[in-house]
C-alpha cells in the first residue's frame, strides 16, 4: 500500500521539477540542500536564491523577443523591475545585471535610484518609470532626478494635479505618461480602480494640459489591472479598450509611442502550476498590432512592470515543526516555530497560496493536518483555503523534527511584514540568508540578518534608550 508521503506526492503531481527533487531523502530547491541549510543556519529562516531573479529576467526577454521576431513587430521591449515588490540591495543588483530598467512608486523609490547611480548600476539611459500618487516629496525628489540629468525619467500621470505640480519644480522639457484607471474585475467591491485617469478622459485631458504645453510631452500610456496578465476574458476586453484610447491618441500626439503594458505576470504556487507565458507575450503583441493597423497608427514600444514574477520565485521561509495538538476528532494542528501572520503576511491578508512541502521525513506515512502560527491570534494559521487543498504532511513524531518549507515567497512578504521593525506578538523576524552561485556555479551561502533579538524590539518600544 502507497502510504508514504512521497507516494502522495508522486500520486497528485509531476514530481521532480525543475526546481525540486530529492536527494538522500531530503528536498532540494535549485540544488540547494535544505537539511544542510537547516543544521548550518537553524530555523525558522528565510533565504533568498538570487540566481532566479536573473533567470526570470531572461525568461521574459526571451518570450518578448521571440513575439516580436514571429509577428514582425516593429516597437522594441523595454523590463522594468518594480521596486515595491522587494527593495533590498542585493535583489536590485542582482536584477540589473540584466539590462533593465526600474518602476517607481514612492517618494523614496527616488533615493534609492539615486542610490544605485552612484554604485554605477543604473545611468541616465535608465529607464525610471514613476507611477503612484505624487505629492510634496515624491514631485520633488522626481524633479531633482531629472533636473540632475536623468533623461530617461518617465513620471506617470496619476490624477488632474501633477501637470501642474511637476512643471513648478522641473526645469525645462520633461516626458510624462498617463495611467488608464482600468475598471475592475465584477467580483471587485468598486467598478473603477482608484489609480490613473478613467478611459473616456484621457484625450479630453491631454488635449486640455499636454497638448499646448511647451514644457510638457507625452510619451507613454499606461495600462494595469489588479489581476494581472491573465487569459481571460477581462483581461482581453480591458486590452482591447486600453487600445481604443492608444489609438486616438496616437493620431493627435505624434510623441506618443509607448505603452506600458504593466505587470502582473503570475508565479507558480502550486506543483500543479500551469500557465502559458509565451502564448500570452505572442497573443498580447498580436492584439496590439493588430488593433493599430487596423487605425492605421504607428505599433508603440512596449514596457512591462515585473515585479512579483521578477523576484517572488527567489524567496522561501523554513520552519520547524514544534508540536502537535489534536482540538478534536478530526482536526490536527501542527504548531511552527514562528508566525504566518508576520512572516508570510500575504497568507493571512488575501489568502494567498505558496507552495509548501517538507524537507525532510519524505519516505515516512503522512497525515491531514492544519499549521498554526505562534502568536495568540486565531487568523495565525495556514490551512486549504490557502493551499490548494487539503494539507498533508509527514506524521507528527516528537522524536523525530519536521521542518517545512513555503517557496516563492520572495514578493512584498518582507515589506508587507515590516522587515525589522515590531511583530505581532512581539514574534521576532528570522534570520535571512542569500544564496548564489560563484564563477564555477557552486552554491555559495550568506547570512544578511540575524534573528531578531528582545533589546532590538525593546528599542523600538522605548525601553532601550541607550
Amino acid at each position: 500500500m502507497n502510504t508514504k508521503y512521497i507516494d502522495l506526492i508522486n500520486q497528485s503531481f509531476y514530481f521532480p521539477q525543475e526546481e525540486f527533487k530529492l536527494e538522500d531523502k531530503t528536498l532540494q530547491f535549485h540544488d540547494i540542500d535544505l537539511m544542510e541549510l537547516v543544521e548550518e543556519y537553524g530555523a525558522p529562516l528565510k533565504f533568498t536564491y538570487l540566481p532566479q531573479i536573473s533567470n526570470n529576467i531572461s525568461r521574459a526577454k526571451g518570450w518578448f523577443a521571440r513575439a516580436i521576431e514571429k509577428n514582425e513587430y516593429k516597437g522594441t521591449y523595454s523590463y522594468c523591475y518594480c521596486t515595491k515588490s522587494s527593495h533590498f540591495k542585493h535583489v536590485l543588483h542582482e536584477a540589473l545585471k540584466n539590462d533593465i530598467h526600474i518602476e517607481t512608486s514612492s517618494a523614496f523609490d527616488i533615493d534609492i535610484v539615486e542610490n544605485l547611480k552612484r554604485d554605477g548600476k543604473i545611468t541616465d539611459e535608465t529607464y525610471v518609470i514613476s507611477n503612484g500618487f505624487k505629492r510634496a516629496q515624491y514631485v520633488t525628489n522626481i524633479a531633482r532626478l531629472i533636473n540632475n540629468g536623468h533623461k530617461n525619467a518617465i513620471p506617470v500621470i496619476d490624477n488632474y494635479e501633477e501637470i501642474d505640480l511637476l512643471s513648478q519644480e522641473i526645469k525645462g522639457k520633461f516626458n510624462v505618461g498617463i495611467r488608464i484607471a482600468s475598471e475592475e474585475e465584477p467580483k471587485f467591491e468598486f467598478y473603477t480602480s482608484r489609480l490613473g485617469i478613467g478611459y473616456k478622459n484621457i484625450v479630453p485631458f491631454y488635449n486640455r494640459q499636454i497638448k499646448d504645453n511647451p514644457k510638457v510631452e507625452l510619451k507613454m500610456l499606461h495600462f494595469f489591472i489588479n489581476t494581472g496578465i491573465r487569459d481571460n476574458a477581462y483581461y482581453w476586453n480591458e486590452l482591447v479598450k486600453c487600445l481604443k484610447v492608444y489609438t486616438s491618441l496616437k493620431k493627435i500626439c505624434p510623441s506618443l509611442d509607448s505603452l506600458n503594458i504593466g505587470g502582473g505576470f503570475p508565479i507558480k504556487n502550486s506543483l500543479a502550476f500551469d500557465f502559458d507565458y509565451e502564448y500570452m507575450v505572442d497573443e498580447i503583441l498580436n492584439q496590439i498590432k493588430m488593433v493599430c493597423e487596423e487605425e492605421e497608427v504607428d505599433v508603440p514600444n512596449i514596457f512591462t512592470e515585473f515585479g512579483s514574477f521578477t523576484v517572488g520565485e527567489s524567496g522561501g521561509a523554513i520552519y520547524e515543526v514544534l508540536y502537535q495538538k489534536q482540538q478534536n476528532d478530526r482536526e490536527k494542528w501542527n504548531m511552527i516555530n514562528s508566525s504566518f501572520i508576520t512572516t508570510l503576511p500575504d497568507t493571512w491578508a488575501i489568502n494567498k497560496r505558496f507552495i509548501m512541502l517538507p524537507i525532510n521525513r519524505w519516505h515516512e506515512s503522512y497525515e491531514r493536518v492544519l499549521l498554526g502560527g505562534l502568536t495568540c491570534d486565531s487568523d495565525d494559521y495556514y490551512n486549504s483555503e490557502q493551499h490548494m487543498n487539503a494539507i498533508y504532511l509527514p506524521k507528527y513524531n516528537k522524536d523525530k523534527p519536521l521542518y517545512i518549507g513555503f517557496f516563492n515567497t520572495g514578493a512584498y512578504q518582507e515589506t508587507i511584514g515590516g522587515f525589522g521593525g515590531l511583530q505581532h506578538c512581539l514574534i521576532p523576524t528570522p534570520k535571512h540568508i542569500l544564496i548564489d552561485k560563484d564563477a564555477d556555479g557552486n552554491i555559495t551561502k550568506k547570512l544578511f540578518v540575524e534573528q531578531q533579538k528582545s533589546e532590538d524590539l525593546l528599542k523600538i518600544l522605548g525601553y532601550n534608550e541607550q
